[in-house]
């Protein structure tokens, strides 16, 4: 028998599409270079991994079960071991988290837990997206996981002009009223208010006020995803997320522990609180609508790996802010480090630009030439140093003349090389001809 062969042109269009191109490429980029300094990954800080606080955690969950929960010794093991709940198990934990560090009030049945923060807005999409008129806005430049979850659900992603302020509010508008004038219906925007990747832009607290007034006004859904806002810069405060401020319902929350606990145990949720009314005339929350989704991509999320995030809760009261004290500590000092560096290295007032984040894991340097993946392939082979074309975040495909560098996963000693290499690359590549 003839061996089955297929073209792109047969699967679903997004897996050719640029957005999931650049996700594999730039996960897969630096095993090519193994050798070359890495201010690429935006990876949480490793030198705090610690694999013997695994037992712990697991020993500490499951004694809450017992103790606080009340469950035999048969319905503890059934817990952590059999299929699970589809909505999580620790549901009730990330309530108390979001009580405790974001004055955020939600019942634990709003909540989904899911396989990492990519799930939920894969979730998220895929319900709203519900004929082809639905369209969602997204500040750009824009994370490409989420560009890329878009495209999976035939979505199309309308961008919005970020800026210094991290939103243009009258763009927005004028982008939401040009849609609807075309016949197409406005679902939501994706935001990122604290440090964003990759801008590493915030939002302060009055724009984000009239952010919920104009979705309020629009009747848009705010589809807020926060990382990083765990780790403002040194001297800096934290400042309220939008569902902190949301007295209406407006904003679907998406949340990862993988920069605040264990990347590798996979755990994201949604908070999504919006009531449904159902065709049976029942209401309940939207989340009840992204566990139906969910049970049919991944049926539930890991309840070991769900178990440890929850040891790691209860170790600190629920509080991802005191359990994440070193980690900010050493972002912070990365952060400025990083910028310190690049005013060492390039003249103020040159063509060589950065900005300076009041916190997160990202810079994004503006330099006098364009930037895209062969000029990243020469830098990591030639110079030993690996970065990010902004062009990736960006839908226009063509290059962007900057790139985003991480402070995340590397230590000051390597920021040094990595930017005594990265502005080697940087004058030759501005003195070659053209």
């Amino acid at each position: 028998m003839e061996p089955v062969d297929l073209t792109v042109t047969a699967l679903h269009g997004s897996v050719d599409d640029p957005a999931l191109n650049s996700m594999n490429f730039l996960n897969e980029v630096a095993q090519h270079y193994p050798d070359a300094v890495s201010l690429a990954a935006g990876r949480p800080y490793e030198e705090f991994f610690d694999s013997a606080r695994l037992p712990e955690h697991l020993d500490r969950f499951r004694r809450h079960l017992a103790d606080d929960l009340g469950l035999d010794p048969a319905q503890v093991d059934r817990t952590l071991l059999q299929y699970g709940r589809t909505k999580g198990i620790v549901h009730h934990l990330i309530a108390r988290n979001l009580a405790v560090d974001e004055r955020i009030t939600v019942d634990p049945e709003a909540i989904v837990v899911t396989v990492g923060c990519q799930e939920a807005m894969f979730l998220v999409l895929r319900a709203l997206r519900a004929d082809p008129s639905d369209v969602l806005f997204a500040v750009a430049p824009t994370y490409v996981g989420l560009t890329g979850a878009a495209r999976l659900v035939d979505l199309p992603v309308r961008p919005v002009a970020g800026g210094p302020d991290g939103v243009d509010l009258a763009d927005l508008r004028a982008g939401v009223r040009r849609a609807r004038a075309e016949g197409l219906r406005p679902r939501a925007c994706y935001v990122m208010p604290d440090f964003a990747n990759p801008s590493g832009v915030s939002m302060d607290t009055a724009r984000r006020r009239r952010l919920l007034d104009l979705a309020a006004e629009e009747d848009l859904l705010l589809i807020e995803d926060n990382p990083y806002g765990l780790f403002p810069a040194a001297g800096t405060d934290r400042r309220p997320t939008l569902k902190a401020l949301d007295t209406a319902r407006r904003v679907v929350y998406l949340g990862s522990f993988a920069k605040s606990v264990l990347p590798g145990a996979r755990v994201g949720y949604v908070v999504a609180d919006q009531r449904v009314g159902g065709s049976d005339g029942t209401v309940g929350p939207l989340a009840d609508q992204l566990a139906k989704i969910k049970s049919m991509v991944t049926v539930n999320t890991s309840p070991i790996s769900q178990a440890v995030i929850g040891g790691a809760l209860l170790a600190h009261d629920c509080s991802l802010v005191a359990a994440n004290v070193r980690e900010r500590a050493a972002y912070a000092r990365n952060l400025g480090h990083l910028v310190d560096g690049l005013a060492r290295r390039f003249p103020a007032g040159g063509p060589v630009r950065w900005t300076v984040p009041a916190g997160g894991f990202f810079v994004v340097l503006t330099v006098p030439f364009p930037v895209d993946d062969a000029v990243l392939h020469r830098s990591a082979r030639e110079y030993g140093v690996l970065w990010t074309p902004m062009a990736h975040f960006y839908d226009a495909g063509t290059p962007v003349n900057a790139l985003r560098l991480s402070v995340s996963a590397v230590t000051p000693a390597q920021i040094d090389r990595g930017l005594d290499r990265l502005a080697a690359l940087v004058a030759d590549t501005a003195a070659a001809p053209v």
